[in-house]
């Protein structure tokens, strides 16, 4: 079965497919044709947020892509600086008026903290009032699935001491070089899907000799690797490009990596992001 049939069943009971397309820095007059390309090629599984600033264009691209909307699974992020209840409240329906899709799939509060201020102040009331009012979306049938982005351990611990609804994903960056056990066994304890955004680091493990020695071993590119690394960890990778022969290359995953190869990508030290650094969510603040 190729691995864009394949689900993972969140605590809710809701099926998200394995693999998905991330579209952060795809503009919005370039999205709707990356989305219909996806799912031409069988992804069934769309990631975008406010702060892209491509959710129109998701949004055209469902609706233009000539599959059943109840086929696919849409994400979507609720904006890092948004902390208060009634402004959450209104961004959420803002998301649902320019997607134009229906009741969104998954919707992730984006960060703990405001991008300006990451790993910065403590926004912790802020945090239990945007989750309260993703609490009252998902109550109201708008959101299928509500989560987290970039939350550590002390930030999941709030909305799960706090809520009434415990998150059903977090969203973290995570790739071979990069891999935050005990966080993910954190989450795994506490039945949270996670989630792999940039599980090539952003590009930058294309050039990484260890990786490429070991993506060679298999006979596979460093992306298929990276991307398989990704779902033997039980995560659930969000590869981003516009390219349709790079979608067909990232779903070709039918290989097992070996532990012992799992153990060396697990304990490899990948975090030069290079121009990527610059960026807050990135910054190492």
């Amino acid at each position: 079965m190729s691995i864009l049939h394949e689900t993972y069943v969140l605590s809710n009971g809701v099926e998200i497919p394995k693999l998905g397309l991330g579209t952060w820095f795809i503009d919005d007059d370039k999205v709707s044709d990356a989305v219909r390309a996806a799912v031409g090629t069988g992804y069934r599984n769309i990631d975008t947020a406010q702060a892209y600033g491509n959710e129109h264009g998701v949004g055209e691209g469902v609706r233009a892509c000539g599959v059943a909307r109840e086929s696919l699974f849409v994400s979507t992020k609720l904006a890092a600086e948004i902390k208060d209840y009634d402004a959450a409240a209104e961004a959420i329906d803002g998301s649902l008026a320019k997607l134009d899709i229906g009741p969104i799939d998954l919707m992730l509060i984006h960060a703990p903290q405001p991008w300006d201020d990451f790993r910065g102040g403590d926004y912790a009331e802020g945090n239990r009032q945007a989750w309260r009012a993703m609490e009252d979306a998902h109550t109201a049938g708008k959101i299928r699935a509500i989560g987290v982005s970039n939350f550590l351990r002390p930030d999941l611990e709030n909305i799960l001491a706090h809520g009434t609804v415990a998150p059903h994903v977090n969203q973290v960056l995570l790739h071979a070089g990069n891999t935050p056990q005990d966080l993910l066994a954190f989450c795994a304890d506490h039945d949270i899907l996670v989630q792999a955004y940039s599980p090539i680091a952003h590009g930058t493990l294309l050039d990484s000799r260890r990786t490429a020695a070991i993506a060679e071993k298999y006979a596979v590119s460093v992306p298929r690797l990276c991307i398989r690394y990704a779902l033997q960890l039980g995560t659930q990778p969000l590869p981003k490009t516009t390219n349709p022969e790079h979608m067909r290359s990232n779903a070709e995953v039918d290989f097992e990596i070996s532990e012992a190869d799992m153990a060396a990508l697990r304990t490899l030290d990948e975090r030069d992001y290079g121009e990527h650094a610059a960026f807050p969510v990135y910054s190492g603040k």
